[in-house]
């Protein structure tokens, strides 16, 4: 199972945002790594800002190149604005669901919690991160594992009407997956028709 493993406040740093949640890091350092990284400013190509745009959504879903291109050739194929489309089929993989559940405190909490066998989508045990969440779905907490000290921590507080396209069951530990994400409710700052761009050259 492929993922990224390398050094995630350096990525966080490289694109000025906590899209792993080193929100303490970028405030002492809010400038992109290296020894140059405070001082340097060169113009970035049209090329580059479509690809930093990209590799952002990459590491903010914890998708690697193979995956994320599949994900943008089903997005060509299906109805609908191809860049909102791409962003939905992100948002219903099942980890990203786990992470705006609240189950984890982060996407990568998230996909470890799936691959543990720890979350049920309708009853079943699924342990495949990326597996896609349909409309009426209901993703929920394995009974065994609703003791988890890292899931009552996350849940502790969590404001779960942030996400309307999901409807939380407090007493259950799962949630529904009403429909599809609009583009407004999305809150990740990615400007997906870049990345439209960049596949489209």
């Amino acid at each position: 199972m492929a993922r990224y493993i390398g050094p995630k406040t350096r990525i966080a740093r490289k694109f000025g945002e906590p899209i792993f949640g080193a929100d303490k890091v970028l405030s002492k350092r809010n400038y992109p790594p290296g020894q140059h990284g405070n001082s340097r400013k060169r113009k970035t190509s049209e090329y580059g800002v479509q690809l930093k745009e990209k590799q952002k959504a990459k590491y903010t879903y914890g998708v690697l190149e193979k995956q994320f291109r599949n994900l943008f050739a089903k997005a060509t194929r299906t109805k609908g604005i191809t860049g909102e489309v791409l962003l939905q089929l992100l948002e219903s993989r099942l980890d990203n669901v786990v992470f705006r559940l609240g189950f984890a405190p982060t996407r990568a909490a998230a996909r470890q919690l799936v691959s543990h066998r720890h979350i049920v989508v309708n009853g079943a045990v699924v342990n495949i991160p990326s597996y896609q969440v349909k409309a009426g779905d209901v993703v929920a907490v394995r009974e065994k594992s609703k003791s988890l000290e890292v899931i009552a921590a996350s849940l502790s507080g969590f404001n779960h009407s942030k996400y309307p396209w999901i409807e939380f069951d407090a007493a259950s530990q799962g949630g529904k997956f009403l429909h599809m994400p609009d583009r407004a409710d999305i809150p990740e700052n990615i400007k997906e028709q870049l990345i439209v761009e960049l596949y489209s050259k």
